[in-house]
């Protein structure tokens, strides 16, 4: 079982994956407006001092959209020689665009890393702003660079399975797709293509 994934890790993936299939062969999008972006970061407490109570305005919907295509564009060239998420084929930015992006939005907000030792616990650093004024963009960004120069990218993966549009983290080295049902639905298309084809 792999180790625990580091919240910045986790906080990229969960950005990515705002991204899906809506379940009728076409992509949903959980960050369409404020409301969908206020859900989100009220779900990723780590994302804002007080998320609880955080509320999106359109300049942090824009912004957050922006970054997360930049994300998207830097997952696509981490898994590649392998085909990017479909959902991101025909509209992906060029890499130094999709850099310039990110590290524009990563220095909105300068941070310190700060040490934290639990008792009983290994010591672990967050980045803090100085004076507690942390830009959500800046956060998402400064983790999508932790995840992007971390060990966990070399195991980031695009689902091929049918209408799937996910990236994820290979958890064993014959995992193909990000959850169970990709992979059963992988093996029905499959077992219909070789089944046309002897027809």
């Amino acid at each position: 079982m792999p180790d625990p994934l580091a919240p910045e890790t986790r906080l990229c993936l969960d950005l990515a994956l705002t991204v899906r299939h809506d379940g009728h062969g076409g992509v949903a999008d959980d960050l369409s407006d404020t409301g969908g972006l206020t859900a989100w970061v009220r779900d990723h407490p780590e994302a804002v001092p007080d998320a609880g109570r955080w509320v999106a305005a359109e300049g942090d919907l824009t912004a957050v959209r922006e970054l997360r295509a930049a994300v998207r564009a830097l997952f696509a060239h981490t898994v590649r020689p392998a085909e990017p998420s479909p959902a991101d084929a025909a509209r992906l930015l060029p890499v130094p665009d999709a850099l310039a992006r990110l590290n524009d939005a990563a220095a909105r907000t300068p941070t310190v890393p700060v040490l934290r030792w639990d008792d009983g616990a290994e010591p672990t650093v967050r980045r803090h702003a100085p004076g507690g004024a942390e830009d959500l963009t800046a956060t998402l960004a400064q983790a999508a660079i932790a995840f992007l120069t971390g060990p966990d990218r070399q195991r980031l993966r695009a689902c091929h399975a049918p209408r799937c549009v996910r990236y994820f983290l290979k958890e064993h080295p014959r995992q193909e797709w990000c959850k169970p049902s990709c992979g059963n639905r992988a093996r029905v298309a499959r077992h219909h293509e070789r089944h046309r084809s002897t027809v």
